[in-house]
C-alpha cells in the first residue's frame, strides 16, 4: 500500500477487511512519508510503514500486488518502481499526471504482462453496473458533480480530482471517439480551477454536458442520459437507479419535463393531467427501478482488482480506459486555458 493519506487509508481498511473475512489477501505494508501518518498506520494495522519505495522493496517481503494512492504529481514515480519490482497495480484516478507518463506505465505493465487498474470508483458503483446491460445507444448525457471544498486533492484541479470519474463513465457508455471540447472553468478558493462546465461532442453525434464543483454548499452526484425511447437517471451517492421508457404518445409537455430532469412520479402525473391526460404517471410513459444491490464501491473495487491479479484476466477497468479518460481531461484543461485567454481571465486565475 503506498500513500497512507485521505483515501489511502480507505483502502487499507479495505485490505484489512477483506484479510478478516478470509479472502485470501494479506495486508503486509504500507509506504507512507508523513511521519505522524505513518506512525497511525503501524499502530492500527500491526504492519511495518516505510517512509520511501525504495525502502519497502529493500525489505524484501515477497509482495503481490499493491495500491497507489500518492498524490498524483508522484503517481508515475511510485508506480514505475513497483511495475518493475514485478507488482500488479491498482493505481488510484486519475493514472497519472501526464500523457507520457501514463504511456510509459503501460508499457511497463506489457512489459511484465502486469495489470494495471485505474481507480475509477464509478464503475464499481452498484447502480452503474445494473445499467449497463440496458444501454442502447446513449445520445445526450447531463452529468453533476459537486462537492463542498476540502483542502484535500488541491495538486489537481476539479476535472482531474472529481469530473475525471464521469469522463470515464461517459466514455465507457458512448463508445465513440471525441469529435470537439469545449469548456470553461475557474479558481475560487485554490488556485487551480474550482468549478468547471464543459460540453463534450462524439464523433456518433452523442453530446456530454458536464459540471464539476469542489465549492458547492451540497453534494450531488448524479448522471442522466436519453436514448432511443429511454431515460435513465442514476444517482451515484444514493446508488439508485430510474429507467423511464417513452412511445410516440408521450405528450410534448411531459417530454420537455423528463429532459429538464424532473422525472419523479408525481410531478410526470400532474404534468399528464395538466396535459389532459388521464391516469397513471402519463400516456405513453413506463417506469422502471432496475434491480441495484447495495454495495461500498471501493470494496467491489478492490475485489474486482484482487480477482484480476489472481486469475491474469484483464480488469474490468483497464489501464488504456484510465489513459482515454485522462486525454480527456488533458483536452478539457487545454480547451479551459483557451477560454481563460479569449475572456481575459488571466488576473482572476492569478488572483485565485
Amino acid at each position: 500500500m503506498a500513500g497512507a493519506g485521505a483515501f489511502g487509508r480507505n483502502h487499507l481498511r479495505v485490505y484489512r477487511e477483506l484479510e478478516a473475512a478470509g479472502l485470501g489477501v494479506a495486508l503486509v505494508a504500507a509506504v507512507e512519508p508523513d511521519a505522524a501518518r505513518a506512525a497511525d498506520t503501524a499502530a492500527k494495522y500491526g504492519i511495518p510503514v516505510f517512509s520511501t519505495v525504495d525502502a519497502l522493496l529493500a525489505a524484501d517481503l515477497k509482495l503481490n500486488a499493491a495500491t497507489v494512492a500518492v498524490p498524483t504529481v508522484h503517481h508515475h514515480a511510485v508506480a514505475a518502481a513497483l511495475l518493475d519490482a514485478g507488482l500488479d497495480l491498482l493505481v488510484e484516478k486519475p493514472l497519472a499526471a501526464k500523457l507520457s507518463e501514463a504511456d510509459d506505465l503501460i508499457e511497463r505493465a506489457d512489459k511484465g504482462k502486469l495489470i494495471v487498474q485505474p481507480g475509477h470508483l464509478e464503475r464499481f458503483n452498484p447502480a452503474v453496473m445494473a445499467v449497463e446491460p440496458q444501454l442502447r445507444r446513449p445520445m445526450f448525457f447531463e452529468s453533476h458533480r459537486l462537492s463542498i471544498f476540502t483542502p484535500r486533492a488541491l495538486d489537481v484541479d476539479v476535472v482531474l480530482d472529481l469530473m475525471i470519474h464521469d469522463l470515464d463513465i461517459v466514455l465507457t457508455f458512448a463508445a465513440s471517439p471525441v469529435r470537439e471540447v469545449r469548456a470553461v472553468g475557474l479558481p475560487i478558493l485554490s488556485p487551480m480551477v474550482d468549478i468547471a462546465n464543459v460540453r463534450v461532442e462524439f464523433e456518433s453525434g452523442c453530446v456530454a454536458n458536464f459540471t464539476a464543483s469542489r465549492v458547492s454548499t451540497e453534494r450531488v452526484r448524479k448522471l442522466r442520459f436519453f436514448e432511443p425511447r429511454q431515460y435513465v437517471s442514476i444517482d451515484y451517492a444514493r446508488q439508485d437507479l430510474l429507467v423511464i421508457g417513452m412511445d410516440g404518445s408521450v405528450p410534448p409537455e411531459i417530454a420537455a419535463a423528463i429532459a429538464a430532469g424532473k422525472v419523479d412520479a408525481a410531478t410526470l402525473a400532474k404534468l399528464a393531467a395538466a396535459a389532459g391526460a388521464a391516469g397513471g404517471p402519463g400516456p405513453g410513459l413506463s417506469f422502471k427501478k432496475p434491480v441495484v444491490t447495495p454495495g461500498e464501491p471501493l470494496r467491489l473495487e478492490i475485489q474486482s482488482f484482487v480477482q484480476a491479479v489472481r486469475t491474469r484476466q484483464e480488469p474490468r477497468v483497464t489501464a488504456r480506459q484510465g489513459r482515454a479518460a485522462l486525454a480527456l481531461a488533458l483536452e478539457i484543461q487545454a480547451s479551459m486555458a483557451a477560454h481563460a485567454e479569449r475572456a481575459g481571465l488571466k488576473d482572476f486565475f492569478k488572483a485565485g
